[in-house]
């Protein structure tokens, strides 16, 4: 059967380089981007659709205009920009998903993606090497919410037979989007700031070991863990996924290999911190090394060389 997409939240970090690769694949016919904003550029041949997903009746027309086979649902209110404004987070976040979830049994959709997130673990959590089931209190609406969201997921398959699969990324390291408001993202900003000012202030400390994914490993495992026969599949809430584990001071000496002038500066206090501090610092993804075949291809020099190479024509 002839596959078709419909991406919910296609203009962010993850969505505009996975709908990229997944119309090299199927087509740009076969895969229909949408988002709340119109895209900064669009192709003549690519198809995208305005629409909030918190608008049920809406995303019910846009599914019944092009009865996809798959449904991406990238829509996401992240972490630090949650904390300001958690009810907004929550509403997006959940009801969003469900949505999503309630019309793909309605319309006989086959297969979800959702992502979910590294947030969902906590400060009782085993930091290093975290395991797939273990403690989980996160202490951010975004973690509270990818939490909840993967309990929703492995109901809807168990009592629905419904087949959703998804990731707890990591943070993910990409030159081509902008950073979107992640904990994380400082792992972006430092390369940016680096190439235009030749300094950059964290607001993480030193030593602030947090897990990481260089996007094209991010794109690739997503498709591999969609192009997977279901009977594999063994987890219904979310997969870990690990690329790669680093601090800022690390990345720092990385950027200096190539940048020698670079200065690298911490901030007294940012509220980002603490919710850096409840999360894991590296992650075991055993179950998607078992079930899928998963493994990395960038490590911290491939991905400073890239992302150098890349944003000097860029900023």
């Amino acid at each position: 059967m002839k596959e078709r997409i419909i991406m919910i939240g296609a203009n962010g970090q993850i969505g505009s380089e996975l709908a990229t690769a997944l119309r090299s694949r199927f087509g740009a016919e076969n895969v229909i981007t949408s988002d709340i904003r119109e895209p900064h550029a669009l192709k003549e041949d690519e198809i995208f659709e305005i629409i909030n997903v918190l608008d049920k009746s809406a995303l019910k027309s846009l599914f019944e205009k092009y009865k996809p086979t798959q449904v991406y649902l990238l829509a996401a209110m992240l972490s630090a920009t949650g904390e300001k404004y958690p009810q907004k987070a929550w509403d997006l976040n959940i009801n969003g998903l469900l949505h999503v979830l309630d019309l793909a049994l309605e319309l006989g959709i086959k297969k979800i993606f959702w992502p979910s997130s590294i947030a969902v673990f906590g400060p009782h959590s085993p930091k290093q090497y975290t395991d797939q089931y273990c403690v989980m209190d996160p202490v951010s609406i975004y973690g509270v919410s990818k939490l909840a969201g993967e309990r929703l997921c492995e109901y809807y398959h168990h009592k629905y037979d419904l087949d959703i699969r998804s990731i707890r990324y990591p943070g993910i390291i990409s030159w081509k989007t902008a950073p979107g408001g992640g904990t994380t993202d400082y792992a972006i900003d430092i390369f940016i700031e680096a190439l235009k000012h030749g300094q950059y202030a964290c607001f993480l400390s030193a030593n602030t070991a947090l897990p990481m994914l260089y996007m094209e490993d991010a794109v690739r495992g997503t498709i591999e863990l969609m192009d997977t026969p279901s009977e594999q599949i063994s987890i219904r809430s979310s997969y870990n996924l690990a690329g790669l584990s680093f601090t800022p001071a690390e990345i720092a000496e990385e950027i200096k290999k190539i940048l020698p002038n670079f200065e690298m500066s911490y901030v007294d206090y940012d509220p980002r911190q603490a919710i850096a501090d409840s999360w894991p610092a590296s992650i075991d993804d055993s179950f998607a090394r078992k079930d899928w075949s998963w493994e990395p291809k960038f490590d911290l020099a491939s991905i400073t060389e890239d992302m150098i190479a890349n944003l000097k024509t860029n900023v």
